[in-house]
Formats: structure tokens, C-alpha cells, sequence
């Protein structure tokens, strides 16, 4: 029944109780109890005009919550979101308590059901690992570090760590030319990452930013440093969220920074050890926002927080207000509160990340943060070898020697390689090889590998030639001087086992197939018998 309805029959009681009363005037003896019963329905129908309102209200509260349910499920991409609103079912005459949601703080968002929704270039959807990299990256003036940044943290992976990581890279641009040429640098860099769904490229709606003509200058920056560091904090925020569903920590990053070569393990097993303390975050990295690390879960308080401040502050300072609020007492002084902090972000020594990036993304900025926690990068991994005979036709740089990196003491470093060019491992005797893992490059010189370059066995017996074509699962191609084709190197790593059928080996060599125009460096060798 509609609420015109309802005053209309209202009206109508009315007129007949007027009408009652003046026919009581002249009819004395009308029955008073007859009066009454009039009375207490025209109170009844107001109180049921009421209720019809209320219910209107509830109505249409519930209505537009499954409009937007229903649109958001009509999106075949997931859906960024921070805390969800609920409405709850409650008596008549009672008001609905709605939760907080992103759109209290960015109301534009209601305008386009899809301002939420991840452009998603590069990914196969990996979930359940144990720990997620986020970086942001934007379009810089000068230089983009981007491809160093990733090629520092995927070097030293192994095989098991790459299963069990995500790398989300969020390119924070609107330029969908922009964001296809990062995809297609990152693809062609790192195609087996990838294919594998370790690496993902993502970017935002075009209706997820506000209107930056109108913030306000806040802490005597200059408008464009507002703009710069409040799209940076949503940017942040969108990251987040979008990975707080993917694993088990994350930990946030730049597009300009270096890691450790044993970043993933020292991480891991700094937060497995402190997993009974309390803690909001853990430092890895002692600059900003870089390396640190969040449970998942807390991801979204952490961004309804950096919401709730994002025209206000820059990021790493809401960070610490985030623990003020959890654990400082305002009638305490400020020693005792920067100890409870403390023991909510553990900090890990050395620091495992280091900023490299000269030029900001902020134009016309440079910053010159180094991170002096982070100590001296070891630039070679060191394994024992068995005993070998070492020759090579490359030419050796300085003091960086073929013998210094198979004995662990260093790395080999030579100028160009041309085809032809060899490296050989002659072993004083036949030996078993179970596999073997040639990696080139260092954090220093990332760009310094071998391209088209093969890896052969010399088998200790020439029967072993012809029994390798038929006995072995894989087929091997012949070299020359009976060298028999077991790999080569792809993206600087050569990596692989060595089949029984191959077996005894008397020398393993690489080869170079084409020139090449960049310099060779090995930062590991490892025979593995």
C-alpha cells in the first residue's frame, strides 16, 4: 500500500470523525463507546503512515545494495574493495547502522561501477603463496629502473621460491599505450616468469583517481607535491588490496630498488620465527615505505587507515601514525611510546633492500637515499667443485679469473664473447654429474650474460655416443670432437641434470654460437656430483 494510500484513508477517518461528532451534537444518545473505538483507529492509521515511511527507507537502502551486487558480479575481473557494507535486518522503526566503506572516503568511485575493477595485462591468477611483492611503477622523466628492480629479485630464485612467490608490478598510469609497453618489456624479458604466473602486470580503472584540481596544499608543499604524494598513497592502497587475497605476507616495494640475493629465505625465516610476537609490520629495509612487510589480513585496516589520510599525509608518515594510535599512551612520554612502536615492526639487520633510483617520480626531483644498513652486496655465489682442469678462449678482465669463480673466491668476467668461444672444464678423472647451474651477471653488471650459448658433455667412453641416441629420454644433438648438446642458456641461466645414460663425464664445456654484443660475467658455477 503507498503512503498517498495511507493519508488518503487517513483523511477519510478524519472526515467521517467530523462528521461523527456534529451528528453527535444533534443525536445525544449515540453510544460513547462507538466514539472511542473511532479515535483509536485514526491514531492507529497515523502510527501505520509512519511505519510505511520507515519501510520506504529500508527498502530502497536494500534495493541499491543489490543494484551494486548485481553489477559487480556482471564483471568477469575481481573487484577491489576494502571493508564491505552490511546492511543488517532490524525491527521496524529502527535505524540501519551501515559500515564504512572506500566509497566514504573516494565518493567519486559511486559514479562508475567499474572504477574498481583491476585492468589486468599480464597473469594466470596465482594464489596461496607464501609471500607477495608489490611494486608500483609510474612513467619517470629520465630513467626507468623497473627491469633492473625485477631482474635484482628474480636472479637468485630457486626453483622451489618461484612456485611459491607473486610479483605484482602496478603500473599507476591511464596511458593504455603506456601500460602495454611495460607488459611487453616485462615479457620479453622475462618470459618463463610469465608464463608461470610469477609475474603480474596490473593497472586501474581510468575512474579510479579524483580530482587533483582541488586538494588542498597541506604541510607547505607546493600543489604538485600534494598531487604526487596523494596519488601515490592511493596508489598504495589499490595495490594492496588487490593482493590481500594472494598469500600469506606482503611486502611492499619500489621500482627502484636492489635486493639481497638471499632476500626471500631471510625474510621467510625471519617471520616464521617471530610468529608467536604481535607485530603490525617488519622492516626489512630502513628507508620509507621500502621492504616492509604485512600479514596479509591486516591489509585491509592498513588501507582503510592510508584512506581515511590519503590528502593528508604521505605515506610512510600515516605508517607510523598507524602504531601511535595501536600502542602509544598520551599521558606517557615519547621514549615510552617510541618503545611500544618498536615492538610492533621488528626489524631485521642487515637490510636486504637498497634504493637506487637517483631521479623521482616526482619531476624535476632527485634523492640521493641510501640505505647504509644494507652493507656490501655479495656479487658471486660460491659452491665446492670437483677437480678440474679450467681453460677458456675468452679474454679475462682485470683480476676477475675463470679459476677465482669455480673455487668459489669469485666471479669470471670477460669482454665480448664471439662464436666459437669456450669455456672447459676437463676433470682429472670420470665423474658422475647429477646436474649443473651456470648463472650470469650480479646485482652490479645484471646485463653482462652469455646469449646463445651451449652446454655439452664429453662422455668418458665413445660407445656411450651411440648409446646416448638410443637409450637416453632425451634426444641430444652431437658437437664436434664427440661433445654431445645437453642445454644452453636462457635469460643468463643455464640450468639442468645430466642423464645416467650420459654417464661417466670426463670434461663439460660451454659454447658461444653467435657474437654477442654485450660482456660475460659468471657469478656461479656449480658442478653438482
Amino acid at each position: 500500500m503507498s503512503v498517498y494510500s495511507l493519508r488518503f484513508k487517513c483523511l477519510l477517518v478524519f472526515f467521517c470523525f467530523v462528521s461523527f461528532t456534529w451528528i453527535k451534537s444533534i443525536h445525544r444518545d449515540v453510544d460513547s463507546n462507538m466514539l472511542q473505538d473511532l479515535q483509536n483507529l485514526y491514531k492507529r492509521m497515523l502510527v501505520a503512515e509512519e511505519l510505511g515511511g520507515q519501510v520506504r527507507s529500508n527498502l530502497s537502502s536494500i534495493l541499491e545494495h543489490l543494484r551494486n551486487l548485481s553489477e559487480a558480479a556482471n564483471h568477469t575481473h575481481p573487484t577491489i574493495s576494502s571493508t564491505t557494507t552490511i546492511i543488517s535486518t532490524v525491527s521496524p522503526g529502527r535505524q540501519t547502522l551501515l559500515q564504512p566503506n572506500i566509497y566514504l572516503y573516494l565518493p567519486h568511485l559511486k559514479q562508475h561501477p567499474d572504477s574498481l575493477i583491476p585492468n589486468i595485462v599480464l597473469g594466470r591468477g596465482r594464489n596461496g603463496v607464501s609471500m607477495v611483492l608489490g611494486i608500483p611503477t609510474v612513467k619517470r622523466d629520465k630513467q626507468s629502473y623497473l627491469v633492473n628492480t625485477l631482474n635484482s629479485l628474480l636472479y637468485s630464485l630457486t626453483f622451489s621460491q618461484r612456485q611459491d612467490l607473486l610479483i605484482i608490478v602496478f603500473v599507476a598510469e591511464m596511458d593504455s599505450n603506456y601500460v602495454e609497453g611495460v607488459a611487453e618489456t616485462i615479457r620479453k624479458n622475462f618470459p618463463k616468469d610469465v608464463q608461470s604466473g610469477l609475474l603480474e602486470v596490473i593497472y586501474p580503472s581510468q575512474y579510479y583517481y579524483p580530482d587533483f584540481t582541488s586538494l588542498r596544499e597541506t604541510l607547505g608543499d607546493s600543489k604538485d607535491r600534494v598531487k604526487w604524494r596523494v596519488k601515490q598513497n592511493l596508489d598504495f592502497c589499490f595495490l594492496m588490496l588487490y593482493a590481500q587475497d594472494r598469500g600469506t605476507y606482503y611486502v611492499q616495494l619500489e621500482d627502484d630498488v636492489i635486493a639481497k640475493a638471499s632476500y626471500y629465505n631471510e625474510m621467510k625465516t625471519f617471520a616464521s620465527k617471530i610468529v608467536s610476537t604481535p607485530w603490525l609490520y617488519l622492516e626489512f629495509s630502513q628507508l620509507g615505505f621500502i621492504g616492509k612487510m604485512f600479514q596479509t589480513r591486516d591489509l585491509p585496516m592498513i588501507a582503510e587507515f592510508f584512506l581515511m589520510f590519503h590528502r593528508d599525509k604521505p605515506i610512510d608518515w600515516l605508517l607510523d601514525h598507524i602504531l601511535w594510535v595501536k600502542v602509544c599512551n598520551p599521558e606517557k612520554d615519547e621514549k615510552d611510546c617510541d618503545k611500544q612502536k618498536a615492538l610492533l615492526r621488528p626489524r631485521y639487520v642487515p637490510s636486504l633492500f637498497q634504493h637506487v633510483g637517483l631521479h623521482s617520480s616526482l619531476p624535476g626531483k632527485l634523492q640521493h637515499l641510501m640505505d647504509k644498513e644494507f652493507g656490501k652486496q655479495i656479487l658471486y655465489q660460491p659452491h665446492k667443485n670437483p677437480a678440474a682442469k679450467l681453460s677458456s678462449s675468452l679474454k679475462q678482465y682485470q683480476h676477475h679469473s675463470l679459476d677465482m669463480a669455480y673455487r668459489g673466491e669469485g666471479f669470471f668476467w670477460a669482454s665480448t664473447p664471439i662464436r666459437g668461444d669456450y669455456i672447459l672444464f676437463n676433470f682429472l678423472q670420470p665423474i658422475h654429474i647429477s646436474g649443473y647451474l651456470f648463472r650470469c651477471g650480479n646485482i652490479e653488471t645484471i646485463g653482462d650474460k652469455f646469449h646463445n650459448t651451449t652446454v655439452e658433455v664429453l662422455p668418458s667412453n665413445a660407445s656411450t655416443q651411440s648409446r646416448q641416441v638410443i637409450g637416453s629420454s632425451t634426444l641430444h644433438k652431437e658437437s664436434n670432437k664427440s661433445f654431445i648438446i645437453i642445454g644452453g642458456f636462457e635469460n643468463g641461466v643455464a640450468e639442468g641434470e645430466i642423464e645416467e645414460a650420459l654417464q661417466p663425464v670426463s670434461a663439460l664445456r660451454l659454447v658461444v654460437q653467435s657474437d654477442s654484443t654485450v660482456w660475460a660475467l659468471l657469478s656461479e658455477i656449480h658442478i653438482k656430483i
